[in-house]
């Protein structure tokens, strides 16, 4: 009995820690004062009419997403391929290649923000967007190489041996009997690809520019002039997003099916 309610306790303690923040920075955004308080005083929304007014928030958050999504879609394009080359085939070098592939989420973000900067951006000449495009790519690749890698080597590759002596090409295996198997890996890693991509901030400090800033960086930047509610409003928001998100992964595909 003891042992069960020093579980219980533990479990409150931890639910506290991780959602106790969250539930203060809503209770904030709230507070009708002209700066950043808990408890909040009184009840107001200009805060948040506020956010939705500021067209430096709306224009970040739309790159952000654009970004993300860009970014995620193209590590699948690039990072499938490769998890399924890895696992099906044995070659030389293979343990060297899945490194190079898995090396981005090793190396520290500021210093590959500043690779990026001194080799992308200042030796090459690529533009802010294409620029934030490769970093957050870069980021993008390891986690569906993990993901997919560990959803295919869990897969029986005797099925697409038996469709091939059936006649089915490989590329046909690929599309119809790869794909299908690992759709929620597929699911699993562009969650977590694109949720990993819009809140960077190491790498993406390096990468902005003038005129066009991803939402962490405008943030960020908001908050070193300013500290009234309008960034617990925004925080608000984004959990509030995140959560809608979810409900619809659960509602559609389910969450256990993706995580």
């Amino acid at each position: 009995m003891k042992k069960s309610k020093g579980i219980l306790l533990v479990t409150i303690l931890v639910y506290f820690f991780l959602i106790g923040p969250l539930v203060i920075i809503m209770a904030a955004s709230f507070s009708n004062t002209n700066y950043l308080t808990f408890p909040g005083q009184g009840f107001t929304l200009k805060w948040y009419a506020q956010v939705l007014g500021m067209s430096s928030f709306i224009n970040a958050a739309r790159t952000s997403i654009i970004i993300a999504v860009l970014s995620t879609l193209i590590s699948l394009i690039l990072g499938l391929p490769a998890a399924y080359a890895l696992n099906r085939y044995s070659f030389r070098g293979k343990e060297a290649i899945q490194t190079a592939f898995l090396s981005p989420v090793m190396i520290p973000m500021v210093v590959l923000g500043f690779m990026m900067l001194r080799y992308v951006i200042s030796v090459f000449h690529v533009p802010i967007l294409p620029g934030l495009l490769i970093g957050h790519t870069l980021l993008g690749i390891p986690y569906v190489m993990r993901v997919i890698t560990a959803a295919l080597a869990n897969f029986d590759f005797a099925i697409e041996e038996a469709a091939g002596s059936l006649g089915a090409t490989k590329v046909y295996c690929f599309f119809h009997i790869i794909l299908p198997n690992i759709q929620s890996a597929m699911a699993s890693a562009s969650i977590m690809a694109i949720i990993n991509s819009f809140n960077n901030v190491s790498l993406s400090a390096f990468l902005t520019g003038p005129g066009i800033n991803v939402l962490p960086i405008e943030m960020m930047s908001y908050v070193e002039f300013h500290f009234d509610p309008t960034i617990a409003a925004l925080a608000t928001l984004l959990m509030v997003a995140t959560m809608a998100v979810m409900l619809i992964i659960e509602r559609t595909l389910g969450l256990r099916s993706v995580f």
